[in-house]
């Protein structure tokens, strides 16, 4: 009896560790919000990618067509009328006489290429500031580090403000064209104040991993600064940025949606539900729809990166008790 426990646990002793991919989706799906957050976002992309489009065509009511201004007896247009939700237009009908469930559809596109782009274009920045400032120290670290400080302590929405305004005065933008009026000077914007969050957070983890001893033992090789940081650091940095883009995305989509609230987001004829609520600003205690649905699509799309966000943080944790 004694041999064949010794043999059982020399076999369980011998088989081979779980990699690291396959233990972090085993932490992973034991959150089941979220992954019905990862599929939720995996239905939201999809409907931003074709969901404009296949709802045109389905309902016949292109995106910025009017289909139901009223005219009086002598055939005088009197403006658009309100139309709540019908077999019509199933989210009703917008101040102008639009479909809202088509707007909505492509508002979802405008949304989301927003969110993910600026979080990409400050990801990208804060992540290499971030290891600059921290891998060298001294007085890189100080000039960077003291730059993040001044972005964090600048009043945010009112120089967006300022900035999407003078963007949009001229039909040229800012940064010799670069930067368009739009949704370019949207991201842009967005973007320039975000990146000193991720900088922080890479900057912090990066004077950690500088001391550790495989970064030590790599320098004591003879390895260079470059490599030391893309074989040794930047790899250790996945899991974090990972985490905090997910939590980033819905903060940036609420950024474009409140200044599009304003009339400062994207163009008036493109939808975006930032938009969409703004226009329903005026009405909503008039016709309800205009602000239920585009704020429950967006209410949807932040708590869902959000879970995702908090799942994702928990299964990277390796110190985790499961």
């Amino acid at each position: 009896m004694t041999a064949a426990v010794e043999l059982i646990d020399a076999a369980a002793y011998t088989q081979p560790p779980e990699s690291a991919a396959r233990l972090f989706w085993i932490r992973f799906k034991e959150d089941k919000a979220a992954l019905i957050a990862m599929v939720v976002i995996g239905i939201l992309v999809v409907i931003a990618i074709i969901g404009g489009p296949l709802a045109a065509h389905y309902t016949g009511h292109p995106q910025n067509a009017v289909y139901t201004s009223a005219t009086n007896d002598f055939g005088v247009p009197l403006g658009p009328r309100f139309h709540s939700p019908d077999g019509s237009a199933i989210f009703g009908w917008d101040p102008a006489g639009r479909d809202l469930f088509v707007r909505t559809m492509y508002g979802a596109r405008i949304s989301l290429i927003v969110g993910l782009a600026a979080t990409g274009i400050a990801v990208f920045v804060g992540l290499v500031v971030g290891l600059i400032a921290g891998y060298f120290g001294g007085w890189t670290d100080t000039i960077l580090s003291r730059l993040s400080d001044v972005m964090l302590a600048v009043p945010v929405f009112i120089i967006a403000i300022g900035i999407v305004v003078a963007c949009g005065a001229s039909v040229n933008g800012c940064l010799g064209g670069i930067v368009q009026p739009g949704i370019s000077v949207v991201i842009f914007v967005i973007a320039l104040f975000s990146w000193p969050y991720v900088g922080r957070i890479v900057r912090g983890f990066t004077l950690s991993l500088r001391e550790r001893e495989f970064v030590e033992a790599s320098r004591s090789l003879g390895a260079s600064d470059f490599r030391i940081i893309r074989k040794e650091i930047l790899p250790n940095l996945v899991g974090p940025i990972v985490v905090y883009s997910t939590l980033l995305i819905p903060a940036n989509i609420l950024f474009e949606a409140a200044l599009s609230y304003l009339g400062l987001g994207v163009p008036v004829d493109q939808a975006s539900w930032g938009s969409l609520l703004g226009d329903a600003a005026l009405y909503y205690n008039v016709a309800w729809w205009l602000m239920v649905f585009p704020g429950l699509f967006l209410v949807i799309t932040t708590l869902s990166f959000n879970l995702l966000g908090d799942g994702l943080r928990d299964a990277l944790d390796v110190r985790a008790d499961r």
